[in-house]
């Protein structure tokens, strides 16, 4: 799964999965954004943006429906899993 890691800005990095064309971006903030349907060229331009935040508002933010996260964000760890919430199932 292709990755890019930003060292400044508010993004600080992009996840994205080409079978399922679903993008994550995990901010400073500790949150992360899912959006699906996104082609690689899009994932492409945002990883060479000179500002991948601005590239978001204007291309990605608005123009793709969101999706759930592929990997929990930091912000969540050591919180309940689903299952943890909804039980085993016994």
């Amino acid at each position: 799964m292709p990755s890019k890691t930003f060292t400044s800005g508010r993004i600080r990095k992009a996840d994205y999965d080409p079978a399922s064309q679903q993008l994550d971006l995990h901010w400073d903030n500790k949150s992360v954004l899912a959006y699906k349907s996104v082609p690689y060229e899009v994932f492409r331009r945002l990883c060479s943006a000179p500002n991948p935040a601005t590239y978001w508002e204007d291309r990605i933010a608005e123009e793709y429906p969101k999706g759930v996260p592929m990997t929990r964000s930091a912000h969540s760890e050591g919180g309940k899993s689903l299952a943890d919430l909804l039980g085993d199932g016994d």
